[in-house]
């Protein structure tokens, strides 16, 4: 976002939960929020968010549907997304988590653990990205360092057999009657 602050998209077909929502989130994240499941993906199309709080029980499109067509698409599938609803079910909550959330928070909710709880999603989502750019970077420098590994081999190599040559020619020229037999041999080798 412009200012800095993450976004957080919250999706709830109540005009009073999103008016209350939006409220206590502003105050720390950019906040943008959706009626139903369809203004969700066309607020998708145009912005990608730290963070979605999706509601299960709405019309047309509800919160599991959501969240399959989110996991679903490499676009949006690591996308947090946190259950905010008023469904308050343990086999709902684990649903919700089998499918892909990383959070079920029930409604009414308490301001400050909100405000936590999304904190704390968003700090292990950052650690979790730094681990997997340090991980391609480690990567990087494995194959760097294999690249760089396989050409000093070479030129090892190659000093080597500069070396062995100019030894094995410096004791042929020394016998005359020896003398230039190496240069013979390769020639004769070359020519079968």
């Amino acid at each position: 976002m412009e200012d800095g602050r993450k976004l957080v998209i919250l999706v709830d077909d109540n005009p009073a939960n999103l008016r209350i929502g939006k409220n206590v989130l502003m105050e720390k994240y950019a906040v943008a929020t959706a009626p139903s499941v369809d203004k969700l993906f066309t607020l998708l199309e145009k912005n990608f968010p730290a963070l979605i709080l999706l509601d299960i029980d709405m019309p047309e499109m509800n919160g599991y549907e959501a969240i399959k067509f989110l996991k679903s698409t490499d676009k949006f599938k690591d996308i947090p997304v946190i259950f905010l609803t008023s469904m308050t079910d343990t086999s709902d909550e684990l649903m919700g988590l089998s499918l892909g959330a990383i959070d079920y928070i029930t409604k009414p909710f308490h301001p400050v653990l909100l405000l936590k709880r999304i904190e704390v999603h968003l700090l292990v989502e950052a650690q979790r990205e730094t681990l997997q750019r340090q991980a391609a970077e480690l990567e990087n420098f494995n194959a760097n360092l294999q690249k760089m590994v396989e050409i000093k081999t070479q030129e090892v190599i190659e000093l080597q057999d500069a070396l062995l040559k100019t030894v094995a020619e410096m004791v042929e020229f020394r016998d005359d009657t020896t003398g230039g037999h190496i240069e013979r041999t390769q020639l004769w080798v070359k020519f079968f």
